[in-house]
């Protein structure tokens, strides 16, 4: 399970830590086994879910399977959570990660659109394992609440979120539109595409949204960190749509 050929040919992924099993136990069906150490068993006996396995092991054999550097003592088996793209339609609001490789990046980015009200997440291109064990953590637990949807090609992505009726935004650095003042384009139902971490969204793929739209930058800082700029457009458009 540490490795993704292996998570993907099983459709299983490991999350770590009391957070995680607790949110994927309100997912019927995800959690398959549970492995904790005497200690954690006891002091997590709340998340004994009817039907779920347990097992008991010391704490060495706990830190084989753990990613953390300082474990919590327990360990869930979970079965992948991948989405049919029919999920999309009725959507509005979605992120879009397009060959984004930080796994840290990623499970941010979950996370801060489950918090903005997303209705998914779809990983499109050489994205990420979303269920490599740092993104599970990173996404501390929100991977459990978005339906999250793999395409391989971005291109793909964006016509599927067009399809379903949502309006495409790129986020990018050179956009012609500034994020505060476009409120006429974020009440809107939206997807946000946002690109890889190092060289941000390809011309050709950026070109294929209906705006390309930019965070205006107001110090000497170069650019923002993906996961910041996510937020920020997110919420921009959880704000409008709110309003």
């Amino acid at each position: 399970m540490q490795q993704r050929k292996h998570r993907a040919e099983q459709g299983l992924f490991l999350a770590e830590g009391a957070k995680a099993l607790s949110e994927a136990a309100r997912v019927p069906g995800c959690v398959v086994e549970v492995f904790a150490t005497p200690a954690a068993a006891q002091a997590y006996d709340e998340a004994h879910g009817p039907g779920t396995a347990w097992s008991c092991c010391d704490e060495d054999a706990l830190a084989s399977l753990a990613d953390a550097v300082t474990p919590q003592g327990i360990v869930a088996l979970c079965r992948t959570l991948d989405a049919d793209p029919g999920v999309l339609r009725g959507a509005r609001l979605v992120a879009v990660c397009a060959d984004v490789r930080d796994p840290g990046n990623a499970g941010t980015i979950v996370r801060t659109a489950d918090a903005a009200g997303a209705d998914a997440i779809v990983l499109a291109g050489d994205t990420v394992d979303p269920y490599n064990a740092k993104t599970v953590r990173a996404s501390v637990g929100s991977l459990f609440h978005l339906p999250l949807v793999r395409v391989a090609d971005p291109a793909e992505a964006v016509t599927l979120c067009r399809d379903a009726g949502l309006g495409v935004l790129a986020a990018e650095g050179a956009g012609e539109r500034d994020l505060f003042a476009a409120t006429d384009l974020l009440g809107a139902p939206t997807a946000w595409l946002f690109g890889n971490e190092a060289w941000g969204l390809p011309e050709e793929l950026a070109a294929l949204a209906d705006h390309r739209v930019r965070i205006p930058i107001h110090g000497r800082a170069e650019s923002l960190n993906l996961a910041t700029a996510a937020a920020v457009c997110l919420y921009a458009s959880a704000q409008a749509h709110r309003s």
